[in-house]
């Protein structure tokens, strides 16, 4: 019986390596750590002088300040690389 003739494959070239993720610059993840601790002390704070500060006159607003600061460091949370 006759032999069947064989294809001839091309040589397997890899596809090209990626790059890599790109790295965060060096003061972002400080900012990021730097942001949730002042959230949470102005949090606290707030709460320790029963509405009457870190800004007196904005009442409860402090505690949305707060949050909004640690808020801040929670979504760069997401960007770190």
């Amino acid at each position: 019986m006759p032999e069947s003739k064989r294809r001839k494959k091309p040589a397997y070239t890899p596809p090209p390596a990626p790059s890599g993720p790109k790295q965060n610059p060096r003061w972002w993840a400080p900012t990021m750590v730097t942001l949730m601790i002042i959230g949470l002390v102005w949090v606290v704070t707030t709460y320790l002088m029963q509405s009457a500060g870190p800004i007196p006159g904005f009442g409860n607003w402090n505690l949305a300040i707060g949050f909004g600061v640690m808020m801040i460091g929670f979504v760069m949370t997401m960007r770190w690389r």
